[in-house]
């Protein structure tokens, strides 16, 4: 039995060499990777992801999106249609007023002296408090800035500035990630357009006060090189979820499956919990208490004295009450958010059933006549522009640069609206979802659309960030360990 077991682990050593060898060895051509005696091409002992600051993972899947609730106001603009959501990342909370004002900090102090008007492009509009027969001012002079509120929900912010703090936060979560690395030193002496910027980094056109790069196995090279987006150290962008992603998410079905890796579950829920009752359910002294903060009736924002029922006049902190199966705060309730999505009443009939969403106008990086790509603008960013449609046209898969009306509105549809005359729908009109402190029930449900102007804002509309997922859509624990492409729970 010695004898065995020695003969055994000699084998299994040599079995793990051989394995050991073929993972740094290219299956294709057989050239070892890693090495400057063979070029120098690189292959990564990647680990997964990295989850970004405030982040939650979403594992993505099948569900019924539209409404589910009685459609009282009987729109039919979010009739129920089976799609499928690519696993992605939510903010676990609404972007709070002190994360907001830390942008607006960065910004004064990058910006301020010589680009004023970049600072005051983002301020929120705090006069969407005021009401003509209402004592609100005290929240225009104090909701945004008094600490007291700081981690109260953002409101006053349009579409358009959200879309902007997400961009602003991609690029400072990046740069941390960097100076964490050891590749660049803290600069907090960042001017105008030498700032850090994602974009301009990868294409070399921001250096930055460098610490050390990563070793170059390039025969050619200078034996250093700055990060490449191959080497998995930068995070795919902070932006706005999509319509579809933001409801999956609220909905929080992965509660709804008790059984692992089979597929029983139930998919149909009303609110971001389960049943019909908007308090919880449980014996003990949170028994009874609301589930979200909305307006209960005429009148009734928060409840009796000695009994608040919702805690909250307005606003609560953004990690009140408790949170869904996903781990998402709020998800119903406090403000509504903004999502990425063009708002079209018939988007549940003609969109995609795989990441559904309306919105694109695709675009590419500006070039000169050479071929290469052209200078950072006054801010530090790298210059964008749209598709040309001759460009679109040598496509299969689209037609145009700017489909946000495709097959809905555009002139080639049945479809039309005219803005300011018999609608208010034109392709910038966005999606608002999840109800707020001022809302009635009804809007909690996720299967519920409203929309607003992109240059709109509201004292009951905030928003969250969302980030794509790289890899096994199962996260990090999951990788190709059989011919499926996953491997089995741990």
């Amino acid at each position: 039995m010695r004898k065995l077991t020695g003969f055994c682990i000699i084998a299994l050593l040599i079995a793990t060499g051989l394995t050991s060898c073929k993972k740094n060895t290219s299956s294709s051509t057989g050239w070892e990777y890693n090495s400057k005696e063979n070029g120098g091409f690189e292959k990564l002992d990647y680990n997964g992801q990295e989850t970004g600051p405030g982040l939650v993972f979403v594992e993505g899947g099948t569900f019924i999106m539209g409404q589910k609730e009685q459609d009282v106001m009987f729109d039919y603009n979010a009739i129920q249609r089976r799609i499928t959501v690519s696993s992605f990342y939510m903010d676990e909370t609404e972007v709070a007023n002190i994360h907001y004002r830390e942008y607006l900090y960065w910004l004064e102090r990058v910006y301020g002296e010589s680009y004023p008007e970049v600072l005051r492009k983002a301020l929120p509009d705090t006069l969407v408090w005021r009401d003509e027969l209402a004592y609100n001012e005290p929240y225009v002079e104090y909701y945004f800035r008094h600490p007291a509120y700081d981690m109260y929900p953002v409101v006053g912010i349009n579409w358009l500035q959200a879309n902007d703090f997400c961009a602003w936060r991609t690029d400072r979560v990046n740069e941390k990630l960097l100076i964490d690395h050891g590749i660049l030193n803290e600069n907090p002496n960042q001017v105008n357009e030498d700032n850090f910027n994602t974009e301009a980094y990868l294409l070399s056109k921001y250096e930055g006060d460098v610490r050390k790069n990563l070793p170059d196995l390039n025969p050619n090279g200078s034996g250093e090189r700055p990060v490449r987006f191959e080497d998995g150290i930068l995070l795919p962008d902070y932006r706005l979820p999509t319509e579809a992603e933001w409801e999956f998410a609220a909905n929080g079905l992965v509660g709804n499956q008790p059984y692992v890796d089979e597929e029983r579950f139930t998919d149909n829920k009303i609110y971001p919990w389960n049943g019909t009752s908007l308090r919880y359910p449980r014996y003990g002294k949170r028994q009874g208490t609301f589930l979200a903060n909305f307006k209960r009736g005429r009148g009734d924002m928060m409840g009796m004295a000695g009994k608040l029922n919702d805690d909250g006049s307005i606003t609560a902190q953004v990690d009140a009450y408790f949170p869904n199966d996903y781990g998402l705060f709020n998800m119903a309730g406090n403000v509504n958010e903004w999502v990425g999505d063009v708002y079209r009443p018939m988007s549940s009939i003609d969109e995609n059933d795989f990441n559904s969403f309306r919105g694109n106008i695709f675009k590419t990086k500006m070039t000169d006549n050479e071929g290469n790509f052209v200078d950072k603008d006054s801010l530090g960013r790298i210059q964008f522009r749209n598709v040309t449609d001759e460009e679109a046209a040598m496509r299969r898969n689209y037609r145009k640069s700017d489909v946000r009306n495709n097959d809905d509105g555009d002139v080639n549809s049945w479809t039309q609206y005219n803005y300011g005359i018999s609608s208010l729908i034109n392709d910038n009109a966005r999606v608002f979802k999840g109800g707020g402190w001022k809302d009635r029930a009804y809007w909690l449900s996720p299967g519920v659309r409203r929309y607003l102007q992109e240059t709109d804002a509201m004292d009951y509309l905030g928003f969250r960030c969302a980030m794509d997922r790289v890899g096994s859509p199962r996260g990090n624990e999951f990788d190709s360990g059989n011919s499926f492409g996953m491997k089995k729970r741990r």
